[in-house]
């Protein structure tokens, strides 16, 4: 049959068609009247998409740098920061801060696993400066509970900031930025905005900022200072890319339809459908006896699927990249590649996109492991989940 390819990880994601169109026809220079247009209405919409009141800056970089952009602005040499790590991802933190010369502080859980409130208590002291932590773990399929974090950080004051790395957060959890008391929330575009990768965003609190007057890491191209005095002008700093802030305004239009005009409500729809979409694919994989990676605390943004034992799932991979062209993840680094595979959720994926990858994995499974599969199981179980999450929006005739 004819082979569509199909990405199934979680970043880069499918591209959302518009998105496409309106990157591949803009060409205006960055120092012209239209792109400061663009720029302006782009970087206040961002702020809905967040759900935040504070500035928020988009830079022409993967996310990670602005990770290290939220280590360098905010930190001196000599700082204690506490980074929460249960994956590669939280691992990245504890080297940027290591990097910049931090005193680093490691709470870590295996692979797979969340923190415990009273772990992150015993860790949570005074003179811990910044808090770093992933939102979701994407390494893992884990989501952590930033609201509870968030919640004894802010419990010690004004002087300990929490920063929150939600590239595959956004778009997928619901967060109350500024009501939980987030410090910094870092995203990226080629996740749940549904464009290709090299724009990083993050909304920053008028904490962070005081911070930043008194941090003496060095930094340059990721200034945030900088490129927010660039903002107030409608413009950034550097070149920014941009044919992917055309991208990213069509994106945020289709959020926006999304909500039938409401930008906030569309993102709580792009949450809700990722979520929909994760909790058939949980449902679809178990109906096939396989079992998730982090079952305690599974994200929305991807689903982690432990490979069959005695079976290494880098040859699930390439049976699904052979035999119909999808692209799911292997595990990564070396403590979890060949022994799970992830499945992404977040952005431009839709109930045909999930049974249709559900069908599939049946036909990888039997060929892979020489063993029969019931077809259909597990779309049907897929289907089950969608079902129900429609009766229950559906009201019954006469009430």
């Amino acid at each position: 049959m004819l082979l569509k390819n199909r990405l199934f990880t979680p970043g880069p994601t499918p591209l959302l068609p518009a998105a496409q169109t309106a990157m591949a026809a803009f060409s205006a220079h960055h120092r012209t009247a239209d792109f400061k247009a663009l720029y302006t209405r782009v970087l206040s919409d961002m702020k809905d998409f967040i759900g935040t009141q504070n500035d928020v800056l988009v830079l022409s970089s993967s996310g990670t740098g602005v990770m290290e952009g939220s280590v360098s602005n905010l930190t001196s040499p000599g700082d204690k920061v506490l980074v929460l790590t249960a994956g590669k991802f939280g691992e990245r933190w504890r080297d940027l801060a290591k990097a910049f010369g931090c005193n680093v502080d490691v709470l870590s859980v295996p692979y797979g696993e969340t923190f415990s409130v009273s772990d992150i208590k015993t860790k949570l002291t005074p003179d811990v400066k910044v808090v770093y932590v992933q939102a979701t773990e994407s390494s893992t399929g884990a989501r952590h509970d930033i609201q509870g974090i968030a919640k004894l950080v802010r419990a010690l004051g004004d002087d300990t900031l929490l920063v929150v790395d939600a590239i595959t957060g956004l778009g997928t959890t619901h967060f109350d930025v500024d009501r939980w008391g987030i410090d910094v929330i870092i995203g990226g575009s080629q996740k749940a905005l549904m464009i290709p990768p090299g724009l990083a965003y993050c909304a920053v609190s008028e904490r962070a900022w005081k911070r930043m007057d008194a941090a003496k890491s060095p930094r340059y191209y990721f200034d945030f200072r900088k490129e927010r005095k660039a903002a107030a002008k409608g413009e950034s700093s550097y070149t920014p890319a941009t044919s992917l802030f055309a991208a990213l305004g069509a994106a945020l239009d289709f959020v926006r339809q999304m909500g039938k005009g409401d930008l906030a409500e569309g993102r709580k729809n792009l949450v809700d459908n990722a979520e929909l979409a994760a909790e058939m694919t949980r449902a679809g994989v178990q109906a096939l006896g396989l079992t998730l990676f982090s079952p305690s605390a599974p994200a929305a943004a991807l689903t982690a699927v432990n490979a069959p034992a005695g079976i290494d799932s880098g040859k699930l991979v390439k049976e699904f990249r052979e035999s119909f062209s999808a692209v799911v993840a292997n595990g990564q680094g070396d403590a979890m590649k060949g022994k799970l595979f992830r499945v992404a959720h977040i952005g431009y994926y839709d109930y045909l996109d999930t049974v249709g990858l559900l069908a599939a994995l049946e036909h990888v499974l039997t060929t892979i492991t020489g063993k029969p599969v019931e077809y259909g199981s597990s779309v049907r179980a897929a289907q089950e989940v969608y079902a129900r999450s429609r009766a229950d929006k559906r009201q019954p005739v006469g009430v």
